[in-house]
Protein backbone atom coordinates (compact mmCIF):
# COMPACT_ATOMS: atom_id res chain seq x y z
CA UNK A 1 0.00 0.00 0.00
CA UNK A 2 1.59 3.36 -1.32
CA UNK A 3 2.15 6.58 1.30
CA UNK A 4 -0.05 9.16 0.57
CA UNK A 5 1.54 12.54 0.72
CA UNK A 6 0.20 15.54 1.03
CA UNK A 7 2.41 18.89 -0.28
CA UNK A 8 1.60 21.78 1.20
CA UNK A 9 3.75 24.80 -0.17
CA UNK A 10 2.92 28.58 -1.46
CA UNK A 11 5.11 27.63 -4.02
CA UNK A 12 3.59 26.46 -7.36
CA UNK A 13 7.46 25.53 -8.29
CA UNK A 14 7.77 23.99 -5.23
CA UNK A 15 4.84 21.98 -5.49
CA UNK A 16 5.89 20.84 -9.04
CA UNK A 17 9.34 19.62 -8.06
CA UNK A 18 8.08 17.88 -4.55
CA UNK A 19 5.52 16.94 -6.56
CA UNK A 20 7.38 15.12 -9.53
CA UNK A 21 10.27 14.00 -6.67
CA UNK A 22 7.86 12.10 -4.23
CA UNK A 23 5.72 10.29 -7.31
CA UNK A 24 8.65 9.28 -8.73
CA UNK A 25 9.58 6.99 -5.39
CA UNK A 26 8.06 3.74 -5.56
CA UNK A 27 5.51 3.31 -2.54
CA UNK A 28 4.74 6.98 -2.39
CA UNK A 29 2.03 8.37 -4.02
CA UNK A 30 1.09 12.78 -4.05
CA UNK A 31 -2.65 12.86 -2.99
CA UNK A 32 -2.62 16.51 -2.74
CA UNK A 33 -0.51 19.55 -3.32
CA UNK A 34 -1.75 22.69 -2.26
CA UNK A 35 -0.62 26.69 -1.89
CA UNK A 36 -1.51 27.20 2.10
CA UNK A 37 -3.11 25.65 4.86
CA UNK A 38 -6.48 26.38 4.86
CA UNK A 39 -6.71 24.83 1.03
CA UNK A 40 -5.24 21.94 2.65
CA UNK A 41 -7.88 21.68 5.48
CA UNK A 42 -10.36 21.97 3.05
CA UNK A 43 -8.73 18.76 0.91
CA UNK A 44 -8.50 16.96 4.19
CA UNK A 45 -12.18 17.01 4.60
CA UNK A 46 -12.24 14.06 1.71
CA UNK A 47 -9.09 12.22 2.14
CA UNK A 48 -6.28 12.38 5.00
CA UNK A 49 -2.76 12.00 4.17
CA UNK A 50 -0.55 9.67 5.81
CA UNK A 51 2.37 12.40 5.85
CA UNK A 52 2.16 15.98 4.82
CA UNK A 53 5.38 18.07 3.48
CA UNK A 54 4.73 21.32 5.08
CA UNK A 55 6.40 24.51 3.90
CA UNK A 56 6.30 27.24 7.36
CA UNK A 57 6.24 30.62 6.03
CA UNK A 58 2.90 30.91 4.32
CA UNK A 59 0.58 33.64 3.59
CA UNK A 60 -2.92 33.01 5.03
CA UNK A 61 -1.94 30.64 7.86
CA UNK A 62 1.86 29.81 8.70
CA UNK A 63 3.11 26.05 8.61
CA UNK A 64 3.10 26.09 12.69
CA UNK A 65 -0.37 27.26 13.51
CA UNK A 66 -1.48 24.59 11.07
CA UNK A 67 0.77 21.76 12.54
CA UNK A 68 -0.60 22.36 15.90
CA UNK A 69 -4.27 22.16 14.79
CA UNK A 70 -3.10 18.83 12.62
CA UNK A 71 -1.13 17.61 15.76
CA UNK A 72 -4.33 18.87 18.02
CA UNK A 73 -7.05 17.28 15.89
CA UNK A 74 -5.16 14.54 14.16
CA UNK A 75 -1.68 13.24 14.98
CA UNK A 76 -0.03 13.19 11.40
CA UNK A 77 3.77 12.80 10.51
CA UNK A 78 4.54 15.64 9.37
CA UNK A 79 8.19 16.43 7.26
CA UNK A 80 8.84 20.31 7.54
CA UNK A 81 10.76 21.28 3.95
CA UNK A 82 12.01 24.76 5.11
CA UNK A 83 14.94 26.97 3.39
CA UNK A 84 18.43 27.15 4.59
CA UNK A 85 17.83 30.76 6.29
CA UNK A 86 18.44 32.08 9.38
CA UNK A 87 14.72 32.58 9.90
CA UNK A 88 13.74 29.55 8.33
CA UNK A 89 15.54 27.46 10.34
CA UNK A 90 14.52 29.37 13.75
CA UNK A 91 10.81 28.68 12.80
CA UNK A 92 11.58 25.31 11.48
CA UNK A 93 13.14 24.29 14.98
CA UNK A 94 10.01 25.69 16.82
CA UNK A 95 7.86 23.64 14.13
CA UNK A 96 9.79 20.59 15.23
CA UNK A 97 8.92 20.77 18.56
CA UNK A 98 5.55 21.47 17.98
CA UNK A 99 5.84 18.08 16.75
CA UNK A 100 7.16 17.63 13.02
CA UNK A 101 9.09 14.58 12.26
CA UNK A 102 12.12 16.11 10.13
CA UNK A 103 13.62 18.68 8.16
CA UNK A 104 14.36 18.81 4.66
CA UNK A 105 15.95 21.66 3.50
CA UNK A 106 14.90 23.22 0.17
CA UNK A 107 16.85 25.85 -1.84
CA UNK A 108 15.48 29.30 -2.93
CA UNK A 109 17.44 28.77 -6.53
CA UNK A 110 18.06 26.13 -8.61
CA UNK A 111 15.40 23.76 -7.90
CA UNK A 112 16.63 21.34 -10.41
CA UNK A 113 19.62 20.89 -8.82
CA UNK A 114 17.41 20.30 -5.39
CA UNK A 115 15.26 17.55 -7.33
CA UNK A 116 19.25 15.60 -8.48
CA UNK A 117 20.84 15.90 -5.10
CA UNK A 118 17.94 15.85 -2.68
CA UNK A 119 15.61 13.24 -4.05
CA UNK A 120 16.91 10.35 -1.69
CA UNK A 121 16.87 12.63 1.48
CA UNK A 122 13.08 13.59 0.73
CA UNK A 123 12.15 9.89 0.07
CA UNK A 124 13.29 8.91 2.93
CA UNK A 125 12.16 11.19 5.65
CA UNK A 126 8.64 10.43 4.42
CA UNK A 127 8.91 6.75 4.60
CA UNK A 128 10.77 7.36 8.08
CA UNK A 129 7.85 9.69 8.64
CA UNK A 130 4.95 7.52 7.63
CA UNK A 131 6.04 4.58 10.39
CA UNK A 132 6.94 7.70 13.26
CA UNK A 133 4.81 7.03 16.33
CA UNK A 134 3.14 9.69 16.75
CA UNK A 135 -0.55 8.52 17.94
CA UNK A 136 -1.29 6.86 14.63
CA UNK A 137 -4.34 4.39 15.06
CA UNK A 138 -2.71 2.11 12.39
CA UNK A 139 0.84 2.16 12.14
CA UNK A 140 2.79 1.27 9.31
CA UNK A 141 5.16 -1.61 9.79
CA UNK A 142 8.82 -0.87 9.29
CA UNK A 143 10.37 -0.54 6.11
CA UNK A 144 14.29 -0.78 5.48
CA UNK A 145 16.65 1.80 6.30
CA UNK A 146 17.76 4.09 3.70
CA UNK A 147 19.36 2.04 1.02
CA UNK A 148 23.04 3.55 -0.42
CA UNK A 149 26.72 3.48 0.90
CA UNK A 150 27.58 3.87 3.57
CA UNK A 151 31.36 4.61 5.00
CA UNK A 152 32.12 3.50 8.85
CA UNK A 153 34.08 6.20 11.50
CA UNK A 154 37.51 4.61 10.12
CA UNK A 155 37.55 7.55 7.89
CA UNK A 156 37.19 10.26 10.13
CA UNK A 157 39.22 8.51 13.71
CA UNK A 158 41.31 5.25 12.67
CA UNK A 159 40.07 2.37 14.64
CA UNK A 160 43.39 0.61 15.77
CA UNK A 161 42.82 2.02 19.75
CA UNK A 162 45.91 4.69 21.38
CA UNK A 163 47.56 3.80 24.26
CA UNK A 164 46.51 6.19 26.52
CA UNK A 165 48.46 8.30 29.28
CA UNK A 166 48.07 7.21 32.89
CA UNK A 167 46.85 10.58 33.69
CA UNK A 168 43.95 10.43 31.29
CA UNK A 169 43.41 7.06 32.76
CA UNK A 170 43.24 8.16 35.82
CA UNK A 171 40.85 11.44 35.45
CA UNK A 172 37.75 11.36 37.30
CA UNK A 173 35.73 13.73 34.72
CA UNK A 174 32.63 12.44 32.84
CA UNK A 175 30.72 12.77 29.91
CA UNK A 176 27.34 11.73 28.72
CA UNK A 177 27.11 11.15 24.82
CA UNK A 178 23.71 11.02 23.03
CA UNK A 179 22.97 10.07 19.15
CA UNK A 180 19.90 10.46 17.79
CA UNK A 181 17.74 11.63 14.62
CA UNK A 182 14.08 11.35 13.56
CA UNK A 183 12.15 12.32 16.44
CA UNK A 184 15.33 13.21 18.43
CA UNK A 185 14.55 17.11 18.98
CA UNK A 186 11.68 16.59 20.99
CA UNK A 187 12.98 13.91 23.01
CA UNK A 188 16.71 15.82 23.46
CA UNK A 189 13.88 19.13 24.33
CA UNK A 190 11.98 16.38 27.11
CA UNK A 191 15.72 15.15 28.46
CA UNK A 192 17.68 18.13 28.67
CA UNK A 193 14.89 20.83 30.24
CA UNK A 194 14.69 18.03 32.87
CA UNK A 195 18.06 18.12 34.10
CA UNK A 196 18.97 20.80 37.08
CA UNK A 197 21.71 23.09 36.81
CA UNK A 198 24.83 20.92 38.13
CA UNK A 199 24.45 17.83 36.16
CA UNK A 200 27.16 15.63 34.15
CA UNK A 201 28.94 17.21 31.26
CA UNK A 202 26.79 16.25 27.49
CA UNK A 203 27.83 15.89 24.20
CA UNK A 204 25.34 15.59 21.46
CA UNK A 205 24.69 14.30 18.27
CA UNK A 206 21.27 15.04 16.54
CA UNK A 207 20.84 14.55 12.74
CA UNK A 208 20.03 18.28 11.37
CA UNK A 209 21.11 20.03 8.26
CA UNK A 210 23.43 23.08 8.15
CA UNK A 211 22.18 25.96 10.16
CA UNK A 212 19.37 24.11 11.87
CA UNK A 213 22.17 23.19 14.86
CA UNK A 214 22.25 26.43 15.92
CA UNK A 215 18.52 27.44 15.95
CA UNK A 216 17.94 24.03 18.20
CA UNK A 217 20.94 24.49 20.71
CA UNK A 218 19.08 28.26 20.91
CA UNK A 219 16.34 27.42 21.77
CA UNK A 220 17.59 24.48 24.31
CA UNK A 221 19.68 27.32 25.89
CA UNK A 222 16.25 29.64 26.53
CA UNK A 223 14.42 26.65 27.77
CA UNK A 224 16.96 24.67 30.12
CA UNK A 225 18.86 25.36 33.41
CA UNK A 226 21.91 23.70 31.59
CA UNK A 227 24.01 25.79 29.18
CA UNK A 228 23.30 24.38 25.43
CA UNK A 229 25.35 25.34 22.80
CA UNK A 230 26.38 24.60 19.23
CA UNK A 231 29.57 22.76 19.68
CA UNK A 232 33.04 24.82 18.59
CA UNK A 233 36.52 23.29 18.39
CA UNK A 234 38.28 23.61 21.90
CA UNK A 235 34.76 23.87 23.64
CA UNK A 236 35.22 22.85 27.10
CA UNK A 237 33.27 19.83 27.53
CA UNK A 238 32.04 20.40 31.56
CA UNK A 239 29.16 19.59 34.40
CA UNK A 240 25.92 21.95 33.48
CA UNK A 241 27.13 22.52 29.84
CA UNK A 242 25.44 20.31 26.38
CA UNK A 243 27.33 20.60 23.28
CA UNK A 244 25.57 20.05 20.31
CA UNK A 245 27.21 18.72 16.98
CA UNK A 246 27.03 21.34 13.77
CA UNK A 247 25.42 20.23 11.18
CA UNK A 248 27.54 19.20 8.05
CA UNK A 249 30.39 18.87 10.29
CA UNK A 250 31.58 15.94 12.97
CA UNK A 251 31.90 15.82 16.17
CA UNK A 252 34.78 14.28 18.39
CA UNK A 253 35.59 14.00 21.93
CA UNK A 254 39.32 14.97 22.74
CA UNK A 255 41.57 15.28 25.98
CA UNK A 256 43.95 17.25 27.16
CA UNK A 257 45.53 15.74 30.53
CA UNK A 258 42.26 15.31 33.01
CA UNK A 259 39.73 17.72 30.91
CA UNK A 260 37.74 17.14 27.80
CA UNK A 261 37.06 19.38 25.13
CA UNK A 262 35.86 18.94 21.76
CA UNK A 263 36.92 18.98 17.81
CA UNK A 264 35.07 19.61 15.36
CA UNK A 265 36.19 18.27 12.29
CA UNK A 266 35.21 17.73 8.12
CA UNK A 267 34.82 14.81 6.17
CA UNK A 268 32.65 12.57 4.37
CA UNK A 269 29.26 11.58 6.16
CA UNK A 270 29.71 8.13 8.44
CA UNK A 271 26.70 5.76 7.93
CA UNK A 272 25.66 8.15 5.76
CA UNK A 273 24.95 11.26 7.70
CA UNK A 274 27.34 14.21 9.03
CA UNK A 275 27.72 14.74 12.06
CA UNK A 276 27.67 10.91 12.77
CA UNK A 277 27.10 9.14 16.06
CA UNK A 278 29.68 6.51 15.24
CA UNK A 279 31.80 8.75 15.09
CA UNK A 280 31.24 11.10 18.14
CA UNK A 281 30.66 7.17 20.12
CA UNK A 282 33.96 6.10 19.12
CA UNK A 283 36.27 9.19 20.28
CA UNK A 284 34.39 8.93 23.62
CA UNK A 285 34.80 5.06 23.91
CA UNK A 286 38.62 6.64 22.93
CA UNK A 287 38.90 9.07 25.01
CA UNK A 288 36.90 8.32 28.16
CA UNK A 289 36.36 4.69 28.31
CA UNK A 290 34.33 3.79 31.56
CA UNK A 291 33.79 7.66 32.55
CA UNK A 292 31.44 7.68 30.14
CA UNK A 293 27.81 6.75 29.50
CA UNK A 294 26.22 6.30 25.71
CA UNK A 295 22.73 7.01 25.20
CA UNK A 296 21.22 5.91 21.88
CA UNK A 297 17.70 7.33 21.20
CA UNK A 298 15.15 7.61 18.42
CA UNK A 299 15.84 7.73 14.72
CA UNK A 300 16.17 5.88 11.64
CA UNK A 301 18.95 3.58 10.38
CA UNK A 302 21.95 2.17 12.17
CA UNK A 303 24.21 5.46 12.75
CA UNK A 304 25.32 4.94 16.29
CA UNK A 305 24.99 1.24 16.91
CA UNK A 306 28.82 0.32 16.32
CA UNK A 307 29.67 3.36 17.78
CA UNK A 308 28.28 2.24 21.41
CA UNK A 309 29.03 -1.05 21.24
CA UNK A 310 32.91 0.24 21.22
CA UNK A 311 32.01 2.35 23.87
CA UNK A 312 30.68 -0.88 26.01
CA UNK A 313 33.82 -2.86 25.31
CA UNK A 314 35.35 0.45 26.78
CA UNK A 315 33.99 0.02 29.87
CA UNK A 316 31.39 2.50 29.85
CA UNK A 317 27.30 2.17 30.36
CA UNK A 318 25.45 1.82 27.64
CA UNK A 319 21.18 2.87 27.16
CA UNK A 320 18.91 2.72 25.02
CA UNK A 321 15.49 4.83 24.70
CA UNK A 322 13.02 1.67 24.68
CA UNK A 323 10.42 1.02 21.52
CA UNK A 324 7.47 2.40 23.01
CA UNK A 325 8.79 6.04 23.77
CA UNK A 326 10.73 6.39 20.25
CA UNK A 327 8.98 7.99 17.66
CA UNK A 328 11.14 6.01 14.99
CA UNK A 329 12.46 2.77 16.82
CA UNK A 330 15.49 1.99 14.44
CA UNK A 331 18.60 3.43 15.78
CA UNK A 332 18.09 1.78 19.16
CA UNK A 333 16.60 -0.96 17.86
CA UNK A 334 20.04 -1.81 15.59
CA UNK A 335 22.03 -1.08 18.92
CA UNK A 336 20.30 -3.92 20.67
CA UNK A 337 20.98 -6.35 18.06
CA UNK A 338 24.41 -5.68 18.26
CA UNK A 339 24.55 -6.48 22.15
CA UNK A 340 25.77 -2.09 22.44
CA UNK A 341 22.94 -1.78 24.95
CA UNK A 342 22.93 -2.61 28.84
CA UNK A 343 19.70 -1.40 28.95
CA UNK A 344 16.30 0.08 27.20
CA UNK A 345 14.53 2.60 29.12
CA UNK A 346 11.68 4.71 28.63
CA UNK A 347 12.64 8.36 27.48
CA UNK A 348 10.76 9.67 30.82
CA UNK A 349 13.77 7.88 32.90
CA UNK A 350 16.76 9.08 30.46
CA UNK A 351 17.28 12.40 32.84
CA UNK A 352 17.89 9.77 35.03
CA UNK A 353 20.47 8.08 33.91
CA UNK A 354 22.32 11.02 33.12
CA UNK A 355 21.82 12.02 37.04
CA UNK A 356 23.29 8.89 37.78
CA UNK A 357 26.57 9.07 36.50
CA UNK A 358 27.00 12.41 38.51
CA UNK A 359 29.83 15.46 37.61
CA UNK A 360 32.93 15.03 39.06
CA UNK A 361 33.63 17.45 42.05
CA UNK A 362 36.80 18.37 40.32
CA UNK A 363 34.95 20.02 37.42
CA UNK A 364 32.00 22.16 39.62
CA UNK A 365 32.41 25.78 38.61
CA UNK A 366 35.06 25.38 35.55
CA UNK A 367 35.25 27.56 33.42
Amino acid sequence: MSIQVMIVDDSAVVRQVLGALLAAAPGIEVLHAVADPLLAMERMKSAWPDVIVLDVEMPRMDGITFLRKIMAERPTPVVICSTLTERGAKTSVEALSAGAVAIVTKPKLDLKRFLQDSASELVQAVKAAARANVGRLAPRPPTAAPAGPTQSADVILPAAPMAAPRAMAQTTEQVVAIGTSTGGTQALEQVLTALPRVSPAIVIVQHMPEKFTAAFAQRLDQLCAIEVKEAQSNDRVRPGRALIAPGGRHLLLRRNGAQYFVEVVDGPPVSRHRPSVDVLFRSVARCAGANALGIIMTGMGDDGAAGLLEMREAGARTVAQDEASCVVYGMPREAVKRGAVERSVPLAAIDREILALGPSASALGSP
